[in-house]
């Protein structure tokens, strides 16, 4: 028979946890919100609470300054501001609760960021009696940006104002207004006052025209179970278990989806297949494991997996690039430097990386798209990203885990950026009219599983001038045992880049011949096919001798990393 503290133990264990994060501009109350919240819910220790009535004797701030709870930093309380993200813990019969309270300058735009991250519901503050500021309008765009799917918006300092109801009504049509810009999320209003506990905890008599949750029973209540992604399973390798010969386990945590004794897996990028067969844990085997839980799984089959690989369902595959486009939160004092090399920090991968391009910088108050040759401290924009290996990743909004990374300075080691990925650069998407609704680059086959079977990555070979080194280049590639193919049409010329990209994407090296090449037709080119799979000759360069041309041409797809050298060996080269 279990004693009460082993029942209240258990029934704490199966509580129900939230993150949340408050954000808004200066001084619109959210160290004194989360103070009060944590006063009035008995979330605060003795000790703690002296101290605060200590030092809020010491700043004559009354006999308790709420937001000194949480502003423990000496500078924060000599200055009166937030600046570190406070983490507070606390719960109730409901659920169990973790706080950060961010920051409302500007400069500390980066600090509000890391703390909304993990964050399942975001409360935007608001001061009545100056309505929506820019500051206010800059957190709900990076809430939106770092998908957090719930927003309350609370409408502070109602007292200062005479719980006047015109007031609290023009300002949830005025952020209502701006929101319905971001991408959508559920959003909640709450008339509060945050030094004198009105719709907090209780109901306000002050508020008989609001019919509304409290702001504790928002939280206790607002339905984060849907909020993970259930249906993609995503497994990011973190560490390979052999403690004896006859054990090999993979451990890591589930990024989402679910995953279930039995269950088919691929491991990318090898492509490789087999089934989990056993979830073991200390107590004994799982049936079926899902996020955020971190576990180790078996498989029926020894297959070469390391730490960096993922696990999927074959039929339910991510992006696999080195190439995609995100938005950067830039956390840096240094700015964005595109001929700089950096570190991406994706699930448990680590590798090198460069910018691209930076698309354009986000104006967080009118959200307008403005040119920018560098992003500064706190700013926020949209870069083109290339990595050295493949990533797998999937678009941030749909996919938390696997959609962000963190750009890494690697000469400081400190963090430059956090990042949610868009998706697959533009360029890849990019589609002639020709291919417009044809449906051949979702298959369920990988390039790493053509790449296995064929010897080769895919590639377009745009060879200009003499037609016969083509013929040549192709029957060289064809005795090594590549799947290659020749495209020549002098009379339509236009056609060839959609039809060779179409043969890329079923693993083939395409060689393109063409008598003449203007540098409009060669951007076209490239950005249907994809620059990173795109060779360009001129048969003039090459020896005048086809034979010799071809072994030049095979020699150049060897030193790109897109053909095995003579040797046998195999580079993951660009040809991805």
């Amino acid at each position: 028979m279990s004693t009460p503290i082993e029942e209240f133990l258990q029934q704490n264990e199966r509580q129900e946890l939230l993150r949340f994060t408050t954000a808004g501009s200066v001084d619109d109350g959210k160290s004194t919100l989360i103070g009060r919240l944590l006063y009035d819910s008995k979330g605060v220790y003795e000790d703690q609470l002296a101290s605060v009535q200590k030092a809020s004797v010491n700043q004559s701030a009354g006999p308790l300054d709420f937001a000194l709870i949480t502003d423990g930093l000496r500078a924060e309380r000599e200055q009166g501001i937030t600046i570190d993200v406070a983490y507070r813990y606390f719960s109730t019969p409901k659920r169990k609760f973790i706080i950060a309270d961010t920051p409302g300058h500007i400069q500390y735009t980066r600090n509000m960021a890391t703390g909304a991250s993990t964050a399942q519901v975001a409360i935007v503050l608001v001061d009545a009696r100056n309505g929506v500021l820019a500051q206010s309008r800059r957190h709900a765009f990076i809430a939106a940006l770092l998908g957090i799917p719930h927003v309350l918006v609370a409408v502070n300092k109602m007292d200062l104002v005479d719980w006047e109801r015109g007031i609290y009504d023009s300002i949830c049509d005025e952020f209502r207004d701006f929101a319905s810009r971001l991408p959508p999320h559920d959003l909640t209003f709450v008339p509060i006052s945050a030094l004198l506990g009105d719709n907090i905890v209780s109901p306000s008599s002050n508020t008989p025209w609001y019919e509304g949750r409290t702001l504790l029973d928002y939280l206790e209540t607002v339905p984060v179970g849907n909020d993970r992604n259930l249906g993609d399973f995503r497994f990011p390798v973190q560490y390979v278990l052999r403690p004896t010969l006859d054990f090999r386990g993979y451990a890591g945590q589930v990024a989402s989806g679910i995953v279930r004794q039995g269950d088919p897996v691929m491991v990318l990028p090898s492509g490789r297949r087999s089934r989990v067969k056993s979830i073991p844990t200390y107590e004994g085997d799982l049936p079926a494991a899902f996020p955020p839980q971190s576990v180790t799984l078996c498989l029926e089959d020894e297959i070469d997996i390391s730490r960096g690989d993922m696990l999927v369902h074959p039929l339910n595959l991510p992006h696999v690039s080195r190439r995609f486009e995100a938005n950067l939160v830039w956390m840096s004092q240094e700015p964005l430097d595109r001929n700089k090399p950096y570190l991406v920090k994706h699930t448990t991968q680590l590798l090198k990386a460069s910018i691209l391009a930076l698309r354009y910088r986000v104006d967080v108050n009118t959200l307008d798209r403005e040119e920018a040759e560098t992003l500064e401290l706190n700013e926020i924009g949209a870069v083109a990203v290339e990595t050295v290996r493949p990533l797998y990743f999937d678009p941030y909004p749909r996919n938390r885990v696997t959609g962000a990374f963190i750009l890494i300075d690697p000469l400081t080691n400190l963090t430059c950026a956090a990042g949610m990925i868009i998706g697959p650069l533009a360029e890849e998407r990019a589609r002639p009219k020709l291919l417009e609704g044809l449906q051949f680059e979702s298959a369920r086959v990988l390039a790493a599983e053509r790449q296995e079977r064929y010897g080769h990555w895919p590639a377009t070979i745009w060879l200009v001038g003499d037609v016969e080194i083509a013929w040549a280049a192709e029957r060289k590639l064809f005795d090594r045992g590549c799947v290659v193919q020749v495209l020549a049409d002098e009379e339509h010329p236009d056609l060839l880049p959609a039809l060779a990209r179409i043969a890329n994407a079923a693993g083939l090296i395409t060689i393109c011949a063409v008598s003449s090449f203007d540098d409009e037709a060669r951007r076209q080119a490239e950005e249907t096919i994809g620059a990173y799979r795109f060779v360009v000759i001129e048969s003039g360069d090459l020896p005048k001798d086809r034979n010799e041309a071809a072994d030049s041409i095979c020699r150049e797809l060897e030193k790109r990393g897109i053909l095995a050298d003579n040797g046998g060996s195999f580079s993951l080269g660009s040809g991805i």
